[in-house]
């Protein structure tokens, strides 16, 4: 058995995959075309469900295709469109990962279907939650990670979740997007990794090619977490949960001013949207995370999990004398 195979192991009982790498389900970002490309890299990709847009879901499962993907959903706005769960299943997805809410409403659908579900947490106490509603693979999401989060980090937070939930595999999740990330997460006691920074500026990315070029030029001091672009764009997130984003003009505009912020949004309410469509990153967010200065170029998604993959035991090999 080669140094792949051995890593996936744990992993690849669970889910299709040879590399235990899983890229994030980003929401607008992590279209079928991405997903489908990690997939087919031999590492395992996840269309983001995002805040219950039908037609999207739709959409990008069909580019999808026949590539085994997984889909992921906002748990909490899930509960506010239940049926887009039956849209996913119906594509016999190789998994269904649930961050951000309760789980439990939807676990026993996804086990009759037989799909592998993912649960991606913040805290232990939610980990063991998840492990009781039979989650085949849990994500322990470090406050390091682009987008919605906790505030954990992944350091700590991966080795304490392992220790909870036994014998179910852990990805790590939060600042990873190089090989040197990947083996620490292995190190730490987990399985595999999810990554989403490392993927927002591929060639299959939704992503602006003004957000792309913005992250390219960022390192992870840029990145900011708080409630500036939930209120822009009227997103009702649990207090649990604060998003991070690349700094930007109108995050320092508006941080210390949330209430002016609802007023101005109240009376203009396509700010947000309409600088998205256009590329305006001084005034639309970037959701990226810490890992932000790790990525140095782009490229092919497949050729991101190869380039991921190889780092990986390269890193190993020279600390743990695998070869």
């Amino acid at each position: 058995m080669d140094r792949a195979a051995r890593l996936a192991g744990p992993l690849a009982q669970c889910l299709p995959l040879t590399v235990p790498i899983l890229s994030a389900p980003m929401a607008g970002i992590a279209g079928g075309a991405l997903a489908a490309a990690v997939s087919r890299g031999g590492g395992l990709g996840l269309v983001g469900g995002g805040y219950g847009d039908r037609a999207w879901l739709e959409r990008e499962l069909a580019i999808a295709g026949d590539a085994r993907v997984g889909v992921g959903f906002i748990t909490w706005a899930l509960a506010q469109s239940p049926d887009l769960l039956a849209v996913a299943l119906d594509h016999r997805p190789a998994a269904i990962l649930l961050s951000f809410g309760d789980v439990a409403p939807f676990a026993a659908a996804i086990a009759r279907a037989g799909v592998p579900l993912i649960v991606q947490v913040q805290t232990v106490a939610d980990a063991r939650l998840a492990a009781a509603e039979g989650a085949a693979v849990i994500v322990a999401q470090g406050g390091e990670a682009g987008g919605h989060g906790g505030t954990r980090g992944t350091m700590a937070l991966v080795p304490e979740v392992v220790d909870a939930v036994g014998a179910i595999p852990v990805v790590a999740a939060g600042g990873i997007a190089d090989g040197r990330g990947i083996a620490a997460a292995f190190m730490l006691g987990a399985s595999g990794a999810l990554c989403g920074t490392a993927f927002y500026a591929a060639d299959e990315s939704l992503a602006h090619a003004a957000g792309r070029a913005a992250l390219l030029a960022a390192t992870g001091d840029h990145t900011v977490k708080g409630r500036v672009f939930d209120i822009a764009r009227r997103r009702a997130w649990p207090a649990d949960w604060t998003i991070r984003t690349l700094r930007n003009r109108f995050f320092d505009r508006w941080v210390d001013d949330p209430d002016g912020l609802k007023r101005q949004i109240d009376a203009a309410p396509d700010t947000i949207e309409a600088a998205a469509r256009h590329g305006d990153t001084a005034v639309a967010p970037v959701i990226v995370g810490e890992a932000a200065g790790l990525i140095a170029d782009t490229g092919a998604a497949a050729t991101i999990v190869a380039r991921l993959w190889a780092d990986t035991t390269s890193r190993m090999a020279e600390v743990a004398g695998l070869d």
